[in-house]
C-alpha cells in the first residue's frame, strides 16, 4: 500500500508543524504528502519549507488568496494538490488537515483495513479535543463517519465517485456516493485523532445560514430540508432557528446555484436520507 496524502493549509503556523511531526513519526513510511499552501500570509510557508528539504516524501504548492467559504475552498485547494500527482502510483488518497494529529500507528492500521476487506472505500478514525488537559470525544457526528478532517480512500472508490466535490457538505456527499456504489465507511474507534483547532472557528457564515446552505448543496429536497432544519432548532431550543434556516434554503433555490452534484446523485442522497429518516423514526 502506497499513500498519496493532500494537506490544504492556509495560516496554520503554529498547528502544521504537530501535524507533519505525527506524520514522520508513524511506523508505516511509504507516503508522500503534498501540503498545498492556499494563500496563507503567516509563517506556513517557512513551516513547509523546513520538512520538503529534509524530507523527500513531503512536497509542496503555492496557491494565490482566495475567498475562505466553508467546504469549496478547502477542497478546491485539495484537488489542486492532486493535480500534481499520477493516482496510478498510490493505492491510498487521503484528504489530511492541517491541525490534527495521528497515532503513531495510525497509517498501518489505515493499510492493514483495506488490505484484509477488499470492500471497505473509506477508512478514518475518531477526532478528539481537548478541554481542560485532556482529550475528550469530538461528539459532532455519529461514531460510523469519518470525518472530514482525515479521510482516507481506496483509490478505486475514491475515482469511482468522481472525487471530492468542491461544496458544502461534501464530506457527507462522499459517504452516501460511495455507500451506493457498494463500498463501506469503516471507522476504526481506536484510532484516536487530536484536532487542534475546532473546526468552523473562522468561518463568517452564520449558523442558521450554513445550515440552510447545507442542506440546499447536499442537494436535499424541501421535505427533507424542512425535517432537518425542524431538528436542527429543535436542538437549539428556537422556533425562529427553524425559519432562518429555511429562509436560508429557500434563497439558495430562488437563486438557483449551481450544485456540484448530478440529477442522479441528488436523487441517491435523498433516497439515503429518507432511509435514515424511516430507521430512525418508524423503525422501517
Amino acid at each position: 500500500m502506497k499513500f498519496l496524502i493532500i494537506i490544504p493549509a492556509h495560516n496554520e503556523e503554529k498547528n502544521l508543524p504537530f501535524t507533519l511531526d505525527s506524520l514522520q513519526q508513524q511506523s508505516f513510511k511509504d507516503f508522500t504528502v503534498v501540503v498545498v499552501n492556499d494563500g496563507s500570509s503567516d509563517g506556513t510557508s517557512g513551516v513547509i519549507k523546513r520538512y520538503t528539504e529534509s524530507d523527500f516524501r513531503f512536497e509542496t504548492i503555492t496557491l494565490q488568496k482566495s475567498s475562505h467559504q466553508p467546504g469549496s475552498k478547502v477542497v478546491a485547494a485539495f484537488k489542486k494538490g492532486l493535480e500534481t500527482k499520477n493516482l496510478a502510483d498510490f493505492d491510498i488518497v487521503c484528504k489530511f488537515d492541517s491541525d490534527i494529529i495521528l497515532n503513531e500507528n495510525y497509517l498501518q492500521k489505515i493499510a492493514d483495513a483495506f488490505a484484509e476487506n477488499p470492500d471497505y472505500g473509506l477508512v478514518g478514525g475518531l477526532l478528539y479535543l481537548e478541554k481542560n488537559g485532556e482529550w475528550v470525544y469530538e461528539g459532532n457526528s455519529n461514531k460510523n463517519h469519518v470525518r472530514g478532517p482525515m479521510k482516507a480512500y481506496r483509490k478505486e472508490c475514491f475515482q469511482e465517485i468522481g472525487g471530492l466535490r468542491e461544496t458544502l457538505g461534501w464530506d457527507n456527499i462522499d459517504a452516501i456516493l460511495l455507500k451506493n456504489s457498494g463500498w463501506k465507511e469503516v471507522v476504526i474507534p481506536e484510532l484516536q485523532v487530536k484536532l487542534i483547532k475546532v473546526k468552523g472557528a473562522d468561518y463568517t457564515i452564520k449558523p442558521a445560514d450554513y445550515y440552510g446552505r447545507y442542506f440546499y448543496f447536499l442537494g436535499l429536497n424541501r421535505f427533507l430540508t424542512y425535517i432537518a432544519a425542524a431538528k436542527e432548532a429543535s436542538k437549539a431550543k428556537s422556533p425562529s432557528f427553524l425559519m432562518q434556516i429555511i429562509n436560508s434554503y429557500e434563497k439558495c433555490r430562488s437563486q438557483h446555484l449551481e450544485l456540484k452534484i448530478s440529477k442522479k446523485e441528488q436523487k441517491v442522497i435523498n433516497d439515503e436520507r429518507w432511509n435514515q429518516f424511516k430507521k430512525k423514526w418508524f423503525k422501517i
